[in-house]
């Protein structure tokens, strides 16, 4: 059966194409695909959290931006990522893979390049760098597309571990930028320097722009993989038809999970940094003594850490079940977060390390959740639903870089923390009742 399918190598379509028999369907293909669109949702991700890596440096190199500016820079790309979403969850059946792959992989060097031009004046006006920081979101509006696109490919048995895959290894992106980009900063890159130098105001030289360029011609590449190497399968329906998902009551449980495990994940990665330096950093009320923690050399540990849990979680969830490990997931970010809140009214600069561990215990089972939630829509939701369920879950809860950053702008960090567990405690008990408990209804 594989040499059949590769018989259609010319065709941009599978049109024998039936991932639930094994003699219509192609491990390599499959696998082939996977890897292809994951390359370029790592770029994706990496363009969706570039503010969050740029944003700090900002004030050093010439800007004068309150903290509420910065915290509406990095909360952005939240915003516009959750509404593309909503447009990327209807394109799969549209489009296709191989369109979609390769024209988001193009659209993600927009940004970038706008980033890169930028930040080399600090002139630059506050309007422009928002909506810079609004584009940015075409990075993270991609995944609704990427998820429910890749689950064409893999039968139910395997979706676990692939999603897990999949969602766990781009959500390195967000890590990626965060890691590489105060280290790409500090030298000049290709002899970019010389082009443009920039220097902080004690005089030493960064070049911020080198983490908005670096990315770029990888994107071209991810573009040049889609369009040589993806094909599409037989999976069509019309944006109407698709809007029957909404009728399952399924979609709107899984998306308050999902809500819970991405969204509150993906908001506290993007605001990690800003919290470090605004509660234990250069710009809390310990500013000026020794020994404070830079922010820039943990805002990475997040998407980090989550990440890595989801990838190694999608197999265990494939053998035991998603609903199970959503609910100790939900129960675990709400106990870590209401531990948190004992260290964010601080005393001395000494409780970071509390705060930076129980922050660690949200992102682990954050990852957890991320891969158990995407495993039970496949199971408990016709094939068609559930790819369009996977895409408007994740649109809604990519709002979390939003609507965390808001929050934290409006209200004390111990506030916000506080709502989130309350809403934990909801998540939980519904997960439970419909999902977890013995004899569920929706087992998933």
């Amino acid at each position: 059966m594989e040499k059949a399918l590769e018989g259609t190598e010319l065709k941009p379509d599978l049109s024998n194409w039936d991932k639930e028999d094994p003699a219509r369907w192609s491990s390599r293909r499959a696998w082939l695909t996977l890897t292809v669109s994951t390359y370029s949702m790592i770029i994706a991700f990496c363009v969706w959290f570039l503010v969050s890596a740029i944003a700090p440096k900002l004030n050093e190199i010439g800007f004068d931006l309150t903290t509420a500016q910065l915290y509406w820079l990095t909360a952005l790309p939240g915003l516009s990522g959750g509404l593309l979403r909503l447009v990327y969850m209807v394109l799969p059946p549209i489009l296709g893979t191989r369109r979609l792959v390769g024209y988001s992989s193009l659209l993600f060097i927009i940004p970038m390049l706008g980033w890169f031009f930028a930040v080399q004046d600090a002139n630059t006006p506050y309007w422009w760098l928002l909506v810079l920081s609004f584009l940015c979101g075409i990075g993270g509006g991609s995944f609704s597309g990427y998820m429910p696109s890749t689950g064409y490919f893999f039968p139910k048995a395997k979706s676990g571990t692939a999603l897990g895959i999949q969602a766990g290894v781009g959500n390195f992106g967000m890590s990626i930028i965060q890691l590489v980009g105060p280290w790409l900063m500090g030298f000049g890159l290709l002899g970019l320097g010389a082009m443009s130098p920039q220097r902080t105001s004690s005089g030493e030289a960064v070049f911020v722009y080198n983490a908005a360029i670096v990315f770029v011609p990888w994107a071209a590449v991810a573009a040049i993989l889609a369009f040589t190497l993806l094909k599409d399968v037989p999976v069509t329906a019309n944006i109407r038809q698709q809007l029957d998902i909404f009728s399952n009551p399924d979609t709107w449980y899984m998306t308050a999970m999902y809500v819970m495990t991405f969204g509150l994940f993906s908001g506290f990665a993007a605001q990690f940094g800003l919290l470090i330096k605004n509660n234990y950093g250069d710009a809390s009320q310990f500013a000026g003594m020794e020994g404070l923690p830079m922010a820039v050399s943990y805002a990475f540990l997040g998407p980090l850490i989550s990440s890595a849990v989801r990838i190694l979680w999608g197999p265990l969830c494939d053998r035991f079940g998603g609903a199970v490990w959503t609910f100790v997931s939900v129960v675990g970010m709400t106990v870590s977060l209401f531990a948190c809140t004992f260290y964010l009214r601080p005393d001395s600069p000494d409780e970071f390390t509390g705060f930076l561990w129980t922050m660690i215990a949200v992102f682990v089972f954050s990852g957890i959740g991320n891969a158990g939630t995407f495993k039970q829509m496949p199971m408990i939701m016709p094939a068609r639903q559930a790819g369009g369920a996977i895409g408007f879950t994740a649109a809604i809860a990519a709002f979390g870089p939003f609507f965390v950053g808001i929050a934290l702008t409006a209200m004390t960090p111990y506030t916000w923390y506080m709502i989130c567990v309350v809403y934990g405690i909801v998540c939980a008990v519904i997960c439970w009742i419909r999902y977890a408990r013995p004899g569920a209804p929706h087992p998933g």
